[in-house]
């Protein structure tokens, strides 16, 4: 982004982030990184040659880990054990993305190994004998969806997951992440995706969360994990989408929102912030960036 507004060196200096001369670590982290993108940006500029550069997506490379990735992963992601719905999740909808296929036999493997991760009770945990959690919840119905046969959608005993939303939703509007666990506006997303694309949407399941997910947002315009916390790039997609998928997008104020979501943008690396005076990071390019169709919408 920057490449395509600085000309030259000066117009490049009026892209780097203010300050208002106090120094903290943050401030300074952004520093460094700035200073980083600079050289590389000044070494285009002094170049003779056209500064174009279109990022192209390795798609055999991609397709191929992420076929690997279905029958073994590296050892380093031990530390995922209870994140296994969210692996199945992001394989298959990335395949999908990429207009591949999952051969039969895999996916009917997939779906087998999530309903092993399916508690008796209602919800799916991170793996085989763990506790019901919203999020792998959440991960492991759009798994099966995604998958889409007959096969995969008998997987979901959609009686017990509709016991466990309402014993995870509170009073307040909000809901639980897990039992004796969290308020999350996570959850609020998790618990009304899962209930509309399963079809278990009761009038009682979202008692004041229209109201409780417009609480959410803060001055800044974005919204945070509950009411009073900090604006967060991956709360405000969770939180708006959630209004949405209700129809009470109207409780909030959408020009503030607006004005938050177009400032995380950094000018110089083109990236997202997820916060205020944070670092950029690749993973709000999604939460962030995704906020600005739905607003559109």
């Amino acid at each position: 982004m920057a490449l395509r507004i600085a000309k030259n060196k000066s117009d490049l200096m009026m892209l780097i982030s203010e300050t208002d001369n106090i120094d903290t670590k943050s401030s300074k982290e952004q520093k460094d990184i700035e200073d980083l993108i600079k050289q590389i940006y000044r070494a285009k500029l002094m170049s003779d040659k056209v500064i174009e550069h279109r990022s192209r997506l390795t798609r055999k490379l991609h397709t191929g880990f992420l076929r690997a990735a279905i029958k073994t992963l590296p050892t380093g992601f031990q530390s995922l054990d209870a994140s296994h719905p969210w692996l199945c999740y992001w394989i298959i909808h990335s395949l999908g993305l990429l207009g591949e296929y999952i051969p039969t036999d895999q996916a009917s493997c997939i779906v087998h190994f999530l309903i092993s991760c399916q508690v008796a009770s209602g919800g799916f945990a991170g793996g085989p004998g763990q506790i019901a959690h919203l999020a792998t919840t959440y991960s492991a119905v759009m798994a099966l969806c995604s998958i889409g046969t007959e096969e995969a959608y008998d997987a979901i005993d959609r009686a017990a997951l509709q016991k466990y939303l309402l014993g995870m939703h509170q009073k307040s509007g909000g809901f639980m992440m897990h039992e004796d666990g969290e308020e999350d506006i996570r959850g609020a997303y998790c618990a009304i995706s899962v209930a509309q694309i399963t079809n278990i949407s009761v009038s009682t399941l979202f008692e004041e969360t229209g109201y409780w997910l417009s609480r959410c947002q803060t001055y800044e315009g974005g919204f945070s994990a509950r009411p009073g916390t900090e604006a967060h790039g991956g709360y405000g997609f969770c939180g708006y989408a959630a209004l949405l998928l209700i129809g009470q997008q109207h409780k909030i104020e959408f020009k503030r929102l607006m004005h938050w979501a177009v400032m995380r943008q950094m000018r110089i690396e083109g990236g997202f912030q997820g916060r205020t005076n944070k670092l950029v990071d690749s993973c709000y390019a999604f939460w962030v960036g995704a906020l600005f169709p739905l607003m559109a919408a």
